[in-house]
């Protein structure tokens, strides 16, 4: 039963792709830890890789309907790519598995890392639930090359560090900071999610054991689940999806903090 909940989740990750242009990965790691059992740390390798994957796709996709564009999306993407890399090769394999103690609870490695994807999970819920009214492309039409760079260096070591490729952070800065419309936004959003999680999954790659046949299975599920959010992105607004969807994550992000911490 878990490996069916497991593999129809990923369907949840690749819809949201599909229909908002990012918070797949928000589900990946928390499906992956507390429905199929997965390592924490190894968890969030997966899914970059899955995410990236199932990105591409979709990318692929939004070049063809010509809904990207690429002057943002390599300001934004080389800084990203660089920090994620960096961040899995070097720094995740830094940190000690066991950090200390806090107020008398040992804090491990894993439990850190769940505690701030808990954290990311509210942090990026907040963002899609109030993304129908703040966006406003029409009022932004200047580009800002350093501040996009910079936005894309932070989001970068955010991705490596919790396996999250950042999405909700991706399109604000995207039609803040570059002008963009929403759906080419969504469309960018998905080349720089793709390229970000797959350079920084290779960090990995040459660090730990990978289980690529269960990678394969579960991305192959996950882009089923694009195309089918792609097709309804064309019949629903996607501030209402947000909406409804970060009301989702935002539950998810709260319960995976409580059972970390006092559990």
């Amino acid at each position: 039963m878990e490996v069916f909940l497991g593999y129809m989740s990923s369907v949840l990750i690749g819809l949201s792709l599909g229909l908002t242009g990012g918070g797949g990965s928000i589900l990946t790691v928390p499906m992956l830890v507390y429905i199929l059992g997965v390592n924490p740390t190894l968890a969030t390798g997966y899914s970059l890789f899955v995410v990236g994957v199932t990105a591409g796709v979709g990318a692929i996709s939004a070049i063809r309907k010509k809904v990207l564009e690429y002057k943002p999306a390599i300001l934004f993407a080389v800084p990203s790519i660089i920090a994620v890399f960096v961040t899995r090769k070097f720094f995740i394999p830094a940190i000690p598995h066991q950090l200390g103690n806090v107020l008398g609870m040992p804090i491990s490695k894993d439990i850190a890392i769940m505690v701030l994807f808990s954290v990311l999970m509210i942090v990026a819920s907040i963002s899609m639930i109030r993304s129908g009214k703040s966006y406003d492309a029409s009022a932004v039409r200047e580009t800002k090359p350093f501040v996009l760079m910079l936005v894309g260096a932070v989001v970068g070591f955010v991705a490596g560090l919790v396996g999250a490729g950042g999405g909700f952070l991706i399109i604000p800065a995207l039609v803040l900071l570059a002008g963009m419309p929403m759906k080419p936004a969504v469309g960018t959003s998905l080349l720089i999610i793709s390229s970000q999680s797959l350079i920084g999954f290779i960090g990995d790659a040459t660090e730990q054991s990978i289980d690529w046949l269960f990678l394969m299975e579960f991305s192959l599920v996950a882009i089923v689940g694009i195309f089918i959010g792609m097709y309804w992105s064309r019949k629903i607004a996607a501030h209402h999806l947000k909406s409804i969807f970060g009301w989702f994550v935002l539950v998810m992000g709260i319960y995976i903090l409580i059972s970390e911490l006092f559990f």
